[in-house]
């Protein structure tokens, strides 16, 4: 079975905005652990902040730009 790829023109508007509650929703997670850190575990929380953030705003701009995003690259997880 094939995949859809990128050069398919549309996507539903349920698809996008999804898509972007989503990264939404990953970029809050981001600037709450960025708050919400303990200064002994600072850098970890940066590193695990930015990798998030990334996330959420590539799927943001994946849903602006009618995309596919890389976590809908991912596929479903475990």
């Amino acid at each position: 079975m094939q995949e859809p790829s990128d050069s398919q023109p549309t996507r539903s508007k349920t698809y996008r905005v999804v898509t972007a509650g989503v990264g939404v929703l990953f970029l809050g997670m981001a600037v709450v652990i960025v708050v919400s850190t303990d200064p002994s575990t600072q850098l970890g929380a940066l590193l695990t902040a930015a990798i998030i953030g990334t996330l959420g705003f590539d799927a943001l701009l994946g849903a602006i730009r009618n995309k596919r995003s890389l976590l809908s690259r991912i596929g479903p997880l475990p």
